[in-house]
């Protein structure tokens, strides 16, 4: 038979100096306590028909009883027995069965005038978090391009692969993020080389590796090895990164801007996002502080600002002009938020834009350096797709470049610039590499960042080469520089084409209208949905454009991200696709959409 005890205590001691305890032992028919160690009691009655519940919370068979002991005088040993048999017996007849268990409580004593309660552990709970007691803005927090879409995408995906034929198509398209190499784009063969070689640095010294790697690929690798303590892509390094890769990173901004760039500035990050976060850290101190940032944007940003507890002060990009950047609109929406009280403390900017396609003139970037330089505002240039720009009109050029062209140092405006190995022409995603090159800001303000920067240790060591790599990839005369130079050119080209095809076919569409796509990797149509579409949308409980996003994935197997997870001009809707999918696999993606929306207009025709 179980035995459990019954703990009490008079002003925590008895006589003993001792905490007192109460055991119950059901043994032969019988019920007995003991008070203290060598003093033993009967509790009249017969334990089958009656438990003694020592839970102020409840047995599940007694669930809701008032059930807890009251002593008033814990010294009366006679007085707690009648007590307790009391209770037990009142309790025995609301009991299923008469062999529950005994339960361990806890009574304390506050003085001998007072009632002592019994007091035990609280109840205990399914999980220790609701979503009611979480950071609310965790629950503010929304990251459309991995949103509830690509959860049915998935799901879809599954049930093709447990019952192929169970649907209208054959395969998801993935058409919802710039993730070049899931979609079949081949990696620059001579970054691999040296990541591997690196990775494995016993090879370098086989003979055999001669003839299986470029002479330059052993070359960086061996100087890359030279700069890494103990020569381990395996150990941790310094917090803004390895320092050779750095001084590597800034001769090649050096080299790209025409102006002296510092190691010293770079700090390397796990992909550009954990940098973006790190500097809405730094900026964001209340709700009341707020970032300019473009609408329709890319959903990092009203993301990071949301979980850091600051506020999105939006400026919407011009459509009718090529999703163009008015400075006049900027200064009325400063002047808006600063109305409400909120401080406005940095502009982001993303050139090439996403979700949008367009790239900036370069006197529209010198308006914007203007602007944020007599605002007071730092600069924060999102600047990944600096490599995807497919008009012959256009060409990118950095805000650093720009500033510094314009006669601003250092001391004239706070500038972040952000870079990314996972777009461009190499798309390596999943390697996680990028930098911030961080200018303007005082000693004090980069030794904070330096230690935001040490909080995450170092970022990963293959990511960090592949940025060095980027930065300085083969030179006329090197090995690999000639198909180095045809693979790069050929991904970009190919995706300049696959641009193209898509921009036209969807212009074709009724009701849809895309601006030309001038760079980075995606097209940002709009659809004008009657009506009845509308209605249905909100018969289904969800916007207008994720409406169409869902129907033309069930119908399509087509993943694309409603524009309502990037913001938009509101009563305008939107969609955006990548250009991504292989260049065979184009005129496929362009056959279902055609077929698709002309069905869902006919369907949902006013």
């Amino acid at each position: 038979m179980p035995r459990e005890k019954y703990r009490w205590t008079r002003g925590g001691k008895n006589k003993s100096g001792r905490g007192g305890e109460l055991h119950v032992t059901c043994r032969n028919g019988k019920a007995k306590q003991q008070k203290e160690p060598g003093e033993r009691g009967e509790l009249r009655g017969n334990p089958r028909r009656w438990v003694v519940i020592l839970n102020k919370f409840g047995h599940p068979e007694t669930r809701g009883l008032e059930n807890d002991v009251a002593v008033r005088d814990a010294k009366e040993t006679r007085k707690m027995r009648r007590i307790v048999a009391r209770r037990a017996k009142d309790c025995y007849h609301t009991l299923n069965s008469p062999s529950s268990s005994l339960f361990h409580r806890s009574l304390s004593s506050a003085s001998s005038s007072s009632a002592v309660d019994s007091m035990g552990p609280p109840p205990k709970s399914a999980a220790a978090l609701s979503v009611d007691s979480i950071n609310p803005n965790v629950l503010k927090c929304e990251y459309a391009v991995r949103g509830e879409i690509v959860s049915i995408a998935l799901r879809l995906q599954q049930e093709l692969q447990e019952k192929p034929g169970s649907h209208p198509f054959d395969e998801i398209l993935y058409c919802n993020i710039g993730n070049p190499q899931s979609l079949g784009q081949q990696p620059i063969t001579f970054f691999r080389e040296v990541l591997s070689l690196c990775d494995h640095p016993t090879i370098l010294d086989r003979s055999e590796t001669q003839g299986l790697f470029s002479s330059d690929s052993i070359e960086r690798a061996w100087q890359i090895l030279d700069q890494i303590p103990g020569r381990a892509t395996g150990a941790y390094s310094h917090s803004q990164g390895i320092k050779g890769l750095r001084d590597t990173i800034a001769a090649g901004i050096a080299e790209r801007d025409g102006f002296p760039a510092d190691p010293s500035d770079i700090f390397l990050t796990d992909g550009a996002s954990p940098a973006v976060h790190m500097m809405m850290q730094l900026l964001i101190r209340l709700d009341s502080d707020g970032i300019l940032c473009p609408i329709p944007q890319y959903p990092l940003y009203s993301a990071s600002i949301a979980l850091h507890g600051g506020t999105l002060v939006p400026y919407y990009l011009d459509e009718a002009a090529g999703w163009g950047l008015e400075i006049s609109d900027l200064k009325m929406q400063v002047e808006d938020a600063r109305s409400k009280g909120i401080t406005v403390r940095a502009l982001v900017v993303i050139n090439p834009g996403n979700p949008t396609g367009q790239v900036l003139a370069e006197d529209n970037q010198r308006e914007i350096v203007d602007f944020c330089q007599e605002e007071g505002l730092v600069l924060l240039a999102d600047e990944v797709y600096q490599e995807n720009v497919y008009v012959p009109d256009k060409k990118f050029h950095s805000f650093k470049k720009i500033s510094r062209s314009m006669g601003y140092g250092e001391k004239d405006i706070s500038l972040v610039s952000f870079q990314s190995v996972s777009k461009g022409y190499y798309g390596e995603c999943g390697k996680r590499g990028g930098y911030m090159e961080v200018t303007g800001f005082s000693p004090d303000i980069r030794e904070q960042i330096y230690k935001l920067a040490s909080v995450n240790l170092c970022s990963n060591i293959s990511g960090q080469i592949l940025a060095s790599l980027v930065m300085s990839p083969p030179k006329v005369g090197d090995e690999s520089y000639e198909s180095y130079l045809a693979e790069k050119n050929g991904i970009l080209s190919s995706l300049a084409r696959r641009a193209k095809t898509l921009e036209d076919a969807l212009n074709s569409l009724e009701g849809v209208t895309c601006n030309k796509a001038e760079g980075a990797m995606y097209l940002f149509p709009r659809i004008l949905l009657s009506q009845k579409a509308i209605k249905a949308a909100e018969a289904a409980k969800t916007a207008p454009d994720a409406f169409y996003a869902k129907s033309l994935l069930h119908a399509t197997g087509i993943v694309v991200v409603p524009g309502s997870g990037f913001g938009q001009v509101p009563g305008t809707w939107h969609f955006r696709t990548t250009i991504l999918p292989q260049e065979d696999k184009i005129p496929a993606v362009v056959s279902r959409l055609t077929e698709f929306h002309q069905k869902f207009m006919d369907e949902f025709r006013d």
